[in-house]
């Protein structure tokens, strides 16, 4: 099948924001049912809006005082500007769900402009600008599928899978047989990112990275 690709005019973007312009995945009827939640519902991940925007719940603390109504106290974080809010509601408060929908996209190729990605369903593929794509391109390699947050026809959020395995291209030696523990170096990965990784790790080596933390996790024996 023929991929079409779609050539994006890009907004500017705040600073670890990924926004892509393009047609929304279709949504099924079930998840437009859901309008809000009440309180019972609350819960960490949980998508809401807040304002007309989409958040997404970090914390949900429940309160009992020994007088009075219950209190839940959320904490959103918009996932348009980043901004965290704190908010709380009482027993019986609802909250409008974002209407959103989560999709993989698969990373193809970069030509140090722009970053390549396809609907792995419809084929249709999107241009990327690095600027646009936050720390994220640090752990993107041929194939690697993230999860697209769309939202009013726009990818707002672009998550990159929990960890990734990275080979090493350039580190300086470390002294033979030293395992030393907590003696790093920064060694720079396929992708073109640096890390920090053990004083042990060579030329050529594999690295598992934690993408939350943007950490080396350990040394891999294979991708």
């Amino acid at each position: 099948m023929t991929a079409s690709l779609r050539v994006l005019v890009w907004p500017s973007v705040p600073p670890g924001r990924f926004v892509l312009r393009g047609a929304r995945p279709s949504v099924s009827a079930e998840s437009r049912m859901v309008e809000s939640y009440n309180t019972s519902q609350f819960k960490k991940g949980l998508k809401v809006q807040l304002d007309g925007q989409p958040g997404i719940v970090l914390e949900s603390e429940f309160r009992k005082p020994g007088k009075g109504q219950a209190v839940y106290t959320l904490r959103i974080k918009n996932l348009l500007t980043g901004n965290v809010l704190v908010k709380s509601y009482r027993n019986g408060d609802k909250i409008d769900a974002a209407d959103v929908h989560d999709t993989d996209l698969q990373y193809l190729y970069n030509d140090s402009t722009l970053w390549h990605f396809m609907d792995p369903d419809t084929f249709e593929q999107y241009e990327v600008p690095k600027e646009a794509l936050g720390d994220a391109w640090k752990y993107l390699i041929d194939g690697t599928k993230v999860d697209a947050t769309f939202w009013n026809g726009q990818v707002i959020v672009i998550t990159p899978p929990a960890h990734v395995v990275l080979e090493v291209t350039f580190c300086e030696p470390g002294a033979r047989g030293n395992t030393s523990a907590g003696v790093t170096k920064p060694a720079t990965t396929e992708t073109g990112a640096e890390f920090k990784v053990p004083i042990f790790i060579d030329n050529g080596d594999l690295i598992k990275v934690d993408t939350r933390t943007g950490e080396y996790v350990e040394r891999a024996s294979s991708k």
